[in-house]
């Protein structure tokens, strides 16, 4: 039943009209100033730091399959801090709260759920790509080639956009109580879903699809290739090459243990335990700290990475000598 104060959809125009409130970190009046210098220095470090990887990446004129996919891995977080951090920064200087139209809304929701969803797929390419690697590692170059790479790539992107269009739609077509105010610093899917005039467990549905989509299926898959590759690594006699296999791995486990700790956290749990400060604090984390981790995490444990770099950074000096 539709609770008193609803926002009816009868009118067309009425979607385009329709406005939201961040309320963002209106409680914390007194951090404000603070909260907003550490947003963006963070913000500006993690797009310098994956604006290098992906920069040191393109310009390689051979790219293995792990470095292709970091640079969509960085590509993507690229676009994660564009579509979230600039509105969370208005949201810290409007003393109350930033508004945001109806159809901004659900782009921002859409783009989130979809760069979310694509690093998800990304990271079970990554995974099979270890196993490959590790457990096949004479038939490697064959197995894979830079067309199964772009399709593993393009398969997950587009995958992940017709599964968040088909949950921003399913979320955006609920009526919503007034007043209009979104106890966030963006257009989370819990956050937005708390203000549906509706009863029951039907609005989240679409949700639990899309968790099962985006989270539960890739992250079979990468469970599924760490198992091949812990099988595999209990046949190595050696413990110094099992130590080496297993080194390759270590930034991808990192980068998947925070994506999947943070979003595990956020969406796989019932609308009767949302808490709208806490599930800011780990949005945060999960928007604003782990994009940053991923090149420190690539660039500390990859040394193809840090070899790129360390040349990037030698051929600016000389430039600049010269």
């Amino acid at each position: 039943m539709p609770c008193e104060g609803c926002m009816e959809r009868d009118n067309v125009s009425t979607g385009v009209t329709m406005e939201f409130l961040l309320l963002g970190f209106s409680e914390l009046l007194c951090l404000r100033v603070l909260l907003f210098l550490i947003f963006l220095i963070v913000h500006l470090v993690t797009l310098a730091g994956n604006t290098m990887i992906f920069m040191a990446v393109v310009l390689q004129p051979s790219r293995p399959p792990m470095l292709f996919f970091l640079c969509q891995l960085s590509a993507i977080e690229l676009c994660y801090t564009l579509v979230i951090v600039p509105k969370a920064l208005l949201s810290l200087v409007v003393v109350d709260g930033s508004t945001i139209s109806f159809l901004g809304c659900a782009a921002q929701m859409h783009l989130f759920v979809a760069l979310g969803g694509a690093e998800c797929f990304l990271l079970a390419a990554m995974s099979y790509d270890r196993y490959v690697a590790i457990c096949q590692p004479l038939r490697y170059a064959a197995l894979m080639s830079q067309g199964l790479c772009l399709r593993l790539a393009l398969t997950g992107g587009l995958a992940a956009s017709a599964i968040a269009l088909g949950l921003t739609a399913a979320v955006f077509r609920l009526p919503f109580c007034q007043p209009r105010r979104i106890n966030h610093f963006f257009c989370d899917v819990p956050a937005v879903l708390h203000l549906a005039c509706t009863q029951g467990y039907t609005p989240e549905l679409p949700l639990l699809a899309a968790c099962v989509l985006l989270l539960l299926l890739p992250f079979l898959l990468i469970l599924a290739s760490y198992l091949c590759i812990a099988v595999a690594l209990l046949g190595v006699t050696s413990s110094l090459g099992r130590g080496k296999a297993f080194s390759t791995c270590v930034s991808h486990l990192a980068v998947t243990l925070l994506h999947y700790g943070c979003a595990t956290f956020i969406y796989i749990r019932p609308k009767s335990s949302y808490s709208p400060a806490r599930d800011k604090v780990v949005s945060l984390v999960y928007t604003n700290i782990t994009p940053l981790m991923y090149p420190l995490i690539y660039s500390l444990k990859n040394k193809e990475i840090r070899g790129i770099i360390q040349k990037m950074l030698r051929r600016k000096k000389i430039a600049h000598v010269n």
